[in-house]
């Protein structure tokens, strides 16, 4: 008879998958917005059309950032990660 994870054991490991993936979030929306400031230095790796598109993208890459960032350390606390 196999054993089972006790609940607080499925809690941190549902904690610790969603807080993976709200990083791996974090890290294509900056991958979108670095590539973009590439191709505007000339680099051609994708395109911004101009100054404007690549202020918002950064901004856009922040507000992401900051809630995902928010929501690895609400999940965090649920799941009683501890660091």
């Amino acid at each position: 008879m196999p054993l089972q994870p006790s609940k607080a054991e499925m809690k941190k490991t549902i904690a610790v998958a969603i807080g993976g993936a709200f990083g791996f979030i974090i890290a294509l929306i900056w991958r979108d917005v670095i590539i973009g400031l590439m191709n505007m230095a000339g680099l051609n790796v994708d395109n911004f059309e101009d100054a404007a598109g690549a202020g918002l993208a950064i901004v856009v890459a922040i507000v992401i950032t900051l809630i995902c960032v928010l929501g690895i350390y609400y999940i965090s606390r649920w799941g009683g990660v501890e660091e």
